[in-house]
């Protein structure tokens, strides 16, 4: 089986090997049984929820602050603002889920104002 062409430099083979040769065990099983050559403990981490934002730029707790702040304060309580962070954030983030809770409630708006449709 022909060896696959490394996109790492040497010195990033080394660390990778450093690395690998620092895991326990039950690490380096799990790693050889996906493929070593595969393997990139180099790989960048997702963005924070809090970092995602929305057409505009605004992150999810931008959004749901400036929302909260138009609501007088007796007209929400944990679990309201809780959800606007939810849905905010599920928008934001391009959850099927939170996009069908969100085009459900500007039916259903329409469908009290209008009538049967």
């Amino acid at each position: 089986m022909p060896e696959k062409v490394s996109k790492l430099s040497f010195e990033e083979e080394n660390r990778k090997k450093a690395i690998f040769d620092g895991m326990s065990a039950r690490n380096k099983k799990r790693i050889q049984a996906k493929g070593y050559e595969d393997w990139d403990p180099f790989l960048k981490p997702n963005d924070p929820i809090d970092i995602r934002t929305d057409q505009k730029r605004h992150t999810a707790s931008a959004l749901t602050r400036k929302f909260l702040r138009t609501c007088s304060h007796e007209e929400y309580s944990n679990a309201y603002g809780q959800g606007v962070w939810e849905i905010c954030s599920g928008i934001i983030g391009g959850n099927d889920r939170y996009r069908a809770m969100y085009e459900f409630s500007c039916w259903y708006k329409d469908f009290l104002r209008d009538g049967d449709l």
